[in-house]
């Protein structure tokens, strides 16, 4: 693979990881790959299939909001199957929607529709033909510019959190910082995968600087961990005495997710990417589930927890 692209619009975050594969790319003047951005997800609020289609450019360009708005693959053909029922996703853009349309794209994808900043396009099953379900097993075919791609996910039984409380930070008292403590029982002799999210004052769901993890040293445990407030997108400046705390008197939504292994997979080797960069870093390959392409078609469940930030 000579053309290397993140799966565009994705929460690009940090995670100290351990060492994966690297790899250096090997030019730039490769054709273009489609990649893929899909979910399904079941759990407390099921959801039809998601798919988001975007073309791969090569590693050096430069890149602006105007380069992403037209990597977008366009009138494609996307279904999904479960096995029992076959859904074909409708193409939707959002200079297309009504403020209301938009509104309801906010709360069913878990994110503001008017802070993109470019036309943003996907493909998503509009008559809730299928909704996803623990347990079952999901396939995506794709049929755009000539190329045919499949992934198969299934959507993992879900383990929810326990207990959630704010306490007191590290450190010297503080009447205007808490920090997020989760309870977790793992549930034994399986492997899990796991991932959160966080939305603060009704906005958007953000990725937290790590958000992947698994049970391997924990299977069958009870277990006590700090979930940290994710920062904003593209914010530069950070203050380590507050990084990863909350405030109090913000109202706070957490998505808590169970991921399949190639989603984990994925999130991952992409999240240690992104903690790789400058210029001594080396180049991590992305894992990815699609035949003919790349990204991924994760299945996953989750479960929402609405909290005020309170000590």
């Amino acid at each position: 693979m000579k053309n290397i692209i993140p799966a565009l619009l994705l929460s690009i975050t940090l995670l100290v990881a351990s060492c994966e594969e690297a790899f250096i790319p090997e030019g730039a003047d490769a054709p273009p790959q489609i990649v893929v951005e899909g979910y399904i997800e079941g759990g407390q609020r099921p959801s039809p299939p998601f798919v988001i289609l975007t073309r791969s450019v090569p590693f050096f360009s430069e890149f602006g909001a105007e380069d992403l708005e037209n990597t977008f693959v366009r009138n494609a053909i996307v279904r999904v199957s479960d096995g029992e029922k076959m859904a074909v996703l409708d193409e939707v853009c959002l200079d297309e929607l009504s403020e209301q349309e938009k509104r309801l794209a906010s709360a069913l994808f878990g994110f503001n529709p008017d802070s993109l900043g470019f036309n943003f396009c996907v493909y998503v099953d509009l008559g809730f033909t299928l909704r996803g379900e623990e347990g079952k097993t999901y396939t995506l075919e794709v049929e755009a510019e000539g190329q045919s791609l499949r992934a198969v996910t299934t959507i993992p039984r879900h383990a929810p959190l326990d207990k959630l409380e704010f306490r007191d930070p590290p450190g010297d008292p503080n009447d205007t910082l808490a920090q997020l403590l989760c309870t977790l029982s793992d549930p034994a002799g399986e492997t899990n995968f796991y991932r959160y999210q966080v939305a603060i004052n009704n906005s958007g769901y953000i990725s937290p600087i790590a958000s992947v993890f698994d049970d391997r040293l924990t299977d069958g445990q009870e277990v006590e961990f700090p979930l940290f407030k994710p920062e904003a997108r593209g914010a530069q400046d950070f203050d380590l005495e507050t990084l990863g705390l909350y405030k109090v008197g913000d109202t706070v939504t957490i998505k808590w997710i169970t991921l399949d292994e190639a989603h984990y997979n994925f999130w991952n080797t992409l999240e240690f990417n992104a903690a790789n960069q400058g210029p001594f870093s080396s180049y991590t390959l992305i894992d990815s589930n699609i035949e003919g392409g790349l990204g991924i078609w994760g299945g996953l469940s989750a479960s929402y927890y609405d909290l005020r930030v309170e000590k």
